[in-house]
């Protein structure tokens, strides 16, 4: 019997009613490696116990989708026998721990989900967020893991060759204590050769195979599932180190491996390391009657730390690890293989029948656990939900237009770091290895990439608003699907599929649950409409420190294909002359806007109202006129002031522009809004479109020449100017700092 109960139940996050069903699951007192594995799959990072209720209403399903939730990665299929895998997940209290190594291991995770379903991962992107960098109070900190993160995400990702070629990056208050690091990464993989993570088959073998195990990490999964507060920075010890180059040897034995048929499946050890990968594979492959089982000889399991105990053995979460079932024969040609690569594969265990979990350490059985019920027992909490009365106050906020001039606003919001080009974090990214970078990082809206197998184009973006969904959640995440959507529909692409990385605060807060399941009930209808079925995502709860919760942050990472290599098109203007023209409905849409946060320091209003409807028609009308669309970009943060002022300086032109509207109207967020290029030879085709998708369109200018000034209504800047000031503040602001 466990000596002090209450206090290892506290060390583990267990509840007593947890404790009182362990015992009824086993029969009898569990010992501290049950229940080290009971609080590890029970946790909120690996049961999702306080958000599977608002999750299970996503809709998963589309002609296209191959895998949705609950395997490693989702996939969907585009074309000629090929598999697009993909997921986000985060990494965050590890990262605001440990920037270097949270961000890095964070990459070195996301990539093992890839390439364990089969695939060769060959793009990243990440969403990363920060406190109020530039309060003089905050700056100094978040400064500095800025420079962590950014430096873990490059060196991981380029030592692995895998190219990190677009994302988005925030600065709100609210992360001052608790920052944000989301990663992305797609894979391609031939439709026969995906595999999946299960383990079954009696007497089949268990490899471990990767890097050994040490003591690193351990205790990750539940600490990723607590606040912070002033005791976090002693955590420092649960955050796992990565090892990239022990990664890469990994994938390339392991892809290998895939190409000869050797096993049965594969499955990373992330969170919670050997137990959730051991569990999760013989859990998968239980169906009806037949129920898997798995015996594990933790004394194999190689190890770089003398005197490991089975406890530290499971839960570890040290990377660069897989767990592999073998076809039965099949297991030297596995070892040499991976031998051949110079990573570790040792036969740590095997399938048995029965359906339980039997772990044995020199000899002696030192736990025992009947798998299923492990996972059909984990809690699954209805947390109370309240509306947030604070919000009253803030909705009642009615705009005041600034007494700034346009061209004042616009140079502050065209140099803030909000807007302004981040090539500071992006060219520390190798974007163009592999070769299949159309377009990256630095050029609006989603990136692209070519597929080589079948000469199709992916468009990949990733977005959220958080002001939004603080304002109101589901519109927030409404907009998030829309915007993520609409960012690949203006490259020409057809929006497809998402993967999000949902982020919130304490979900003991009331107010908390009510922006989840606000924001869940917003991305379920948005994918609805929208036909974006959701195939993968992560939660992450407890983003709070010292009893502040961040914003409701539901990153949603979108997928879409551009069948024709001819109907890509990026941001940047084309030639002199040229028409320009906003799509969509212009609207007074100032609730959470830039505007607001930049020149009166406040997020208050209404969020912007969404139609997903003429969201989808603007879609639709993108695709179909990519023939003639010369260049196009998405209207989002600083509204069409900010759009145009883009598109002029990625293309080196200068633009004349008469919108006809109030003055604080170009900085006006209205939503489901594009602007286009066009010749004017097209603009009957423009018309014509539109007409068929019942969408107003208003020609508001030119194409001016080559480095001209860039002129909308009264702002009138010059081509240089807004060049200095758009590209070059970030890097200025990085790195003039007084230590």
């Amino acid at each position: 019997m466990i000596q002090n109960i209450d206090e290892v139940l506290n060390n583990h996050k267990l509840s007593l009613s947890d404790y009182e069903n362990i015992k009824e699951i086993l029969g009898r007192e569990p010992n501290l490696v049950e229940i080290g594995i009971f609080s590890a799959m029970w946790s909120e990072h690996c049961s999702y116990k306080s958000s599977k209720i608002y999750l299970r209403n996503f809709p998963i399903k589309a002609p296209y989708v191959i895998q949705g939730p609950g395997e490693n990665a989702g996939i969907i299929d585009i074309g000629d026998g090929y598999c697009a895998v993909f997921k986000m997940e985060s990494h965050n209290h590890p990262s605001f721990i440990e920037p270097y190594a949270g961000a890095a291991t964070g990459v070195g995770g996301i990539m093992r989900d890839i390439f364990t379903m089969g695939a060769r991962p060959v793009a990243s992107l990440d969403s990363i967020r920060f406190g109020n960098i530039t309060d003089k109070k905050e700056e100094k900190k978040h400064k500095y893991l800025l420079r962590g993160v950014v430096a873990g995400i490059g060196d991981y990702g380029n030592c692995m060759g895998v190219p990190t070629i677009g994302g988005e990056t925030s600065f709100e208050a609210c992360y001052n204590g608790n920052i944000l690091v989301n990663a992305f990464n797609l894979g391609i993989v031939k439709k026969e050769n995906i595999f999946y993570g299960r383990a079954e088959g009696n007497k089949n073998s268990i490899i471990y195979v990767g890097s050994k195990t040490g003591r690193d990490g351990l205790g990750g999964a539940v600490m990723s599932s607590d606040s912070f507060n002033e005791d976090s920075k002693n955590l420092r010890p649960t955050v796992q180190v990565g090892d990239p180059f022990s990664e890469k040897l990994l994938l390339e034995a392991c892809l290998e491996v895939f190409s000869k048929d050797l096993i049965i499946g594969i499955q990373d050890m992330g969170a919670a390391g050997l137990t959730s990968s051991s569990f999760e594979m013989a859990s998968r492959a239980s169906s009806g009657n037949v129920k898997s089982g798995m015996r594990l000889y933790l004394d194999k399991v190689p190890t770089r730390e003398k005197n490991m105990t089975p406890y530290e053995l499971m839960l570890s979460e040290s990377q660069e690890r897989m767990l592999l079932c073998a076809k039965s024969g099949k297991e030297q040609e596995i070892i040499d293989i991976f031998k051949k690569w110079e990573v570790s594969a040792e036969i740590i265990g095997e399938v048995i029948n029965g359906g339980n979990m039997e772990l044995y350490f020199n000899g002696a059985l030192c736990a025992e656990i009947p798998i299923a019920p492990l996972s059909d027992a984990a809690p699954v909490l209805q947390k109370k939900v309240e509306y947030p009365k604070y919000l009253d106050k803030l909705h009642s906020f009615s705009f005041i237009p600034s007494t700034k001039s346009q061209s004042n606003i616009f140079k502050e919001l065209i140099s803030c770091v909000d807007v302004c080009d981040k090539s500071w974090i992006y060219n520390q990214y190798d974007s163009s290895i592999l070769t299949n970078t159309i377009l990256g990082s630095g050029n609006g809206d989603a990136s692209v990439i070519r597929i080589k197998e079948n000469g199709r184009l992916l468009a990949l973006s990733l977005y959220c608003n958080p002001r939004y969904c603080y304002l109101d959640p589901k519109e927030g995440a409404k907009i998030a699907v829309a915007t993520a959507g609409r960012n690949c529909a203006t490259r020409g692409a057809m929006p497809l599929s998402i993967t999000d990385c949902l982020n919130f605060g304490n979900p003991d807060n009331p107010n908390v649950m009510w922006q989840f399941k606000e924001s869940c009930e917003g991305i379920a209808e948005a994918c609805s409409v929208l036909n974006t079925p959701v195939v993968s995502g992560n939660v992450s709860l407890y983003n709070q420190s010292d009893g502040i919760d961040i914003y409701p942050t539901p990153s949603i990472g979108m997928v879409g294909i551009i069948d024709n290599i001819n109907n890509f098109r990026d941001s940047a203007l084309k030639q002199k002359d040229n028409l320009l023209i906003i799509v969509g409905e212009l609207k007074e849409e100032f609730g959470g806007s830039l505007l607001l946060k930049i020149t009166r320091g406040e997020i208050k209003g209404l969020t912007p109202r969404i139609d997903l409807y003429k969201e989808a028609s603007l879609w639709k009308f993108l695709r179909e006129s990519s023939s003639f669309i010369k260049s196009s970009k998405s209207i989002k943060e600083g509204g069409i002031a900010i759009s145009l002022a883009k598109m002029a300086l990625f293309g080196g032109y200068g633009i004349d522009v008469e919108l006809d509207i109030t003055k604080d109207m170009i900085f006006s967020e209205m939503q489901s809004c594009a602007c286009i290029e066009v010749s004017s030879d097209n603009l009957d085709s423009v018309n014509k479109t539109a007409i068929k998708y019942n969408l107003p369109y208003k020609i508001i200018g030119k194409v001016g020449q080559k480095g001209g000034n860039i002129n909308i209504d009264s702002v009138s800047i010059s081509h240089e100017e807004a060049k200095e000031l758009y590209f070059n503040s970030f890097k200025y602001f990085m790195k003039n700092q007084k230590n």
